[in-house]
């Protein structure tokens, strides 16, 4: 109606003489005036961007399929095998512009699929749907794995390695290892749900015929020959594929392959949904795991003086901050360089055990503080944590902002001793589930990657449909 009085007024004036010429500049100004107006009602009686709901802890939290609010969403898949949704639940950290979120743990009751409340206290989002999904995925899931002989030029990086994988980025090669054995292989690839990819950018990296600076050539190359070899990848644009990789490089392996960045699976330790070429509930993340062989016996009747422990170097100005207000403080154990005392021992002192965002916002030290018994606090935003749609991360390690690294100690602090008790229960509940060996064993790190995986193959079907 304004819109619609603003032209009948120009056209009534227009008509008159002697009208100065300035009023035509009133025009274009009244407009962006009224429309402005306009899109501020509709937002603020369609969105909670100008009001702060405090939820009532009597009543349940609803789960919408998307949000007005950029800084975090809920995402609903169907499975082919069942009409009960699974709730995924993105981690909340920091957004873009500064303003603290709530913390995961903070976060009210929620509704299951069953529409009765999901209880906080549990590591699983829906326990019953998982069990019952896992035991479908062991029965029926089948990957087909692209064929390579062991004299193929490039078996190196093709095929699972020979030994025990270990160091840093071991988690690439257990996989690969667990799978090429498993009952999971099928050699009809008609009969697949996925098809796997099986470079490893690990290896090409160290590879002197690829190296760091190839391994883009390499992969174009790759998926060009698998794509005129073979018609599994034409028919859905490589949407019901994947690969997976540990190392970093392997955010921009994929730079001249963007078929491979935006359509295939990306299954990566590097999980963060605010760099681009990570897209959240279509990729995975990969957990990075340090490979531990001597099991710790006093994981609960170890004297844990220590608030809070880190170690590791300076590479992120997250780090930097952690030193500059912690670094000589009587609790929190912020140490750079190299240890005086036994990593073990540290983790085995320490009550909570830091994940401080480096280079990536990924490294090995939530496994380690699982393994060890201690309680991880996650200092990275933006990460996509490990496994984020099974488990219900707020129920067994703390997570902080950044921007509250001065508040760290009052945080932690501010967590009685029952709540302690309690997230280190949980922390021991799910810490098989982040752990690799060579024969994989029911829900380790090995059985939980293929449950992402089996989560994310409803994605080919909805994707190979649009070709």
């Amino acid at each position: 109606m304004a819109y619609s009085s603003l032209v009948l007024y120009y056209l009534s004036q227009r008509r008159v003489p002697g009208r100065s010429f300035r009023h035509f500049f009133f025009i274009p100004t009244s407009l962006a005036l009224v429309t402005s107006l306009l899109i501020l009602f509709y937002i603020s009686t369609t969105s909670n961007l100008f009001t702060h709901h405090h939820p009532n802890p009597k009543t349940p939290l609803q789960i919408n399929s998307s949000s007005s609010s950029s800084t975090f969403s809920f995402t609903i898949l169907r499975h082919k095998t069942s009409s009960t949704p699974f709730a995924i639940e993105a981690p909340l950290t920091e957004d873009g512009g500064g303003q603290r979120i709530e913390s995961q743990r903070s976060l009210g009751p929620q509704l299951g699929s069953d529409g009765n409340h999901v209880n906080n206290n549990e590591v699983f989002h829906d326990r019953h749907i998982f069990l019952e999904d896992y035991k479908e995925m062991k029965r029926s899931f089948k990957i087909y794995v692209y064929p390579h002989r062991q004299d193929d030029s490039f078996a190196n990086a093709l095929l699972p390695v020979d030994s025990e994988p270990g160091g840093n980025y071991a988690s690439e090669s257990f996989f690969k290892k667990g799978l090429m054995k498993s009952r999971f292989i099928t050699n009809d690839p008609t009969k697949a749900d996925l098809f796997f990819l099986p470079f490893s950018i690990a290896r090409l990296r160290h590879d002197p015929r690829v190296g760091v600076g190839g391994i883009q050539d390499f992969i174009r190359d790759y998926i060009f020959n698998v794509s005129q070899k073979y018609q599994y990848w034409n028919q859905t644009g490589g949407a019901d594929h994947f690969y997976v990789a540990c190392h970093s490089i392997g955010r921009s392996a994929m730079e001249k392959a963007s078929e491979v960045k935006f359509n295939a699976i990306q299954v990566v330790c590097s999980s963060s949904y605010f760099l681009p070429g990570y897209i959240p509930h279509k990729d995975a993340c990969l957990p990075q795991i340090w490979p531990r062989k001597e099991e710790p016996h006093d994981l609960l009747s170890s004297n844990r003086t220590k608030l809070a422990f880190f170690a590791g170097g300076i590479n992120s100005p997250v780090r930097e901050k952690l030193l500059q207000v912690w670094r000589n403080d009587s609790e929190i154990f912020a140490h750079f360089g190299r240890l005086t005392t036994p990593y073990a021992d540290e983790l085995l002192g320490s009550k909570f055990c830091l994940h401080v965002k480096g280079f990536e916002v990924n490294t090995a030290r939530i496994a380690d503080s699982l393994y060890y018994g201690c309680v991880p606090v996650i200092i990275a935003n933006y990460y996509d944590l490990p496994f984020a749609d099974i488990l219900n991360w707020k129920s067994f390690s703390v997570i902080v902002a950044t921007l509250d690294i001065p508040l760290l100690k009052k945080i932690l602090k501010g967590i009685s001793s029952e709540e302690y008790t309690w997230l280190q229960s949980n922390a021991l509940k799910v810490r098989q589930h982040f752990q690799w060996h060579l024969s994989p064993i029911d829900y380790d790190a090995f059985y939980m990657v293929m449950y992402e995986l089996w989560l994310r193959r409803s994605f080919s079907t909805v994707t190979s449909s649009n070709f």
